[in-house]
């Protein structure tokens, strides 16, 4: 007879590591706010308790580092990590005002055409195993730095100013990235006084153009000049109606079921031109 062999228990299987969210922010066109958009978005989320890269991906123009008040710190950059001259930990640099925010800078002397595009998905990869959101800051137009920008990417948050040229680009961009990123869209430097003068596009005409689900409005504030400039995003802040409106949107990015901000209007653009015409809108 064969003796029976002691029972070994087996080790528990890994659990599958939790990836973050990957989001890229974009617009197409340049000028409308998309980086400061992202380090207020950043800001905002990190100040929520949640671990957040911001990557700068526009490898030749960065601007990322200045918003956040981070020049003077970054060493090492993104083609650094992909060239494998440093490991991420050493190209990552903490946040001087929140705890869970890093940067990854881009390269200031060097041109987007040198990123490798698959390094960049495994780039982003990597850092949705240390983030719970992985924010990348895309570059203007839509040739190889927005399709960097995007590989390592499964949502967008697209920014648009209530200008027709702007509402033109973004309307290419959805239509590049298709469904696969669940595009949502932040309106941005809205001017009420502008919109019931009949001079500035509504949320409303931008919203019947674009159809996209809404993360809110941010007014075009003197503020956020200022903040900008001074490295401190205003979502450092937690009063204030455009504080208020990056720390909603971002609440909303994370799943809570608040209401988008907005900025009260009244006549928009197109309603004006109707009575110019001596009619309404259909």
């Amino acid at each position: 007879m064969h003796e029976l062999q002691p029972m070994h228990d087996e080790a528990p299987a890994a659990a599958p590591v939790k990836l973050g969210r990957a989001i890229v922010v974009t617009s197409g066109k340049g000028g409308v706010g998309k980086t400061t958009t992202t380090a207020n978005l950043g800001t905002a989320l990190a100040k929520r308790g949640a671990r957040v890269a911001l990557v700068d991906a526009d490898v030749g123009l960065r601007n990322l580092d200045i918003v956040l008040g981070l020049e003077s710190r970054v060493k090492y950059h993104v083609l650094d990590v992909l060239d494998e001259s440093v490991t991420l930990d050493e190209a990552l640099v903490p946040d001087k005002h929140t705890g869970t925010l890093m940067l990854l800078a881009a390269a200031q002397t060097r041109e987007k055409d040198e990123v490798d595009t698959e390094k960049m998905r495994e780039l982003v990869q990597r850092l949705r195993e240390k983030f719970d959101y992985v924010l990348i800051d895309c570059p203007a137009g839509i040739e190889m730095g927005f399709k960097n920008a995007v590989v390592g990417a499964d949502e967008a948050i697209v920014v648009c100013t209530p200008e027709v040229s702007a509402v033109r680009d973004v309307d290419r961009v959805v239509g590049l990235l298709g469904n696969k990123f669940k595009p949502q869209l932040i309106i941005n430097r809205l001017r009420p006084a502008l919109v019931k003068k009949g001079k500035m596009l509504s949320v409303e005409d931008v919203n019947a153009i674009l159809r996209l689900p809404l993360l809110g409005v941010i007014a075009d504030e003197p503020e956020i000049i200022v903040t900008t400039n001074k490295g401190e995003p205003l979502a450092l802040r937690d009063e204030g109606a455009t504080a208020s409106a990056y720390h909603a949107i971002a609440a909303r990015i994370a799943g809570e079921d608040v209401p988008a901000p907005t900025v009260e209007t009244k006549d928009s653009f197109l309603d004006k031109l109707g009575s110019f015409f001596g009619g309404r809108r259909a």
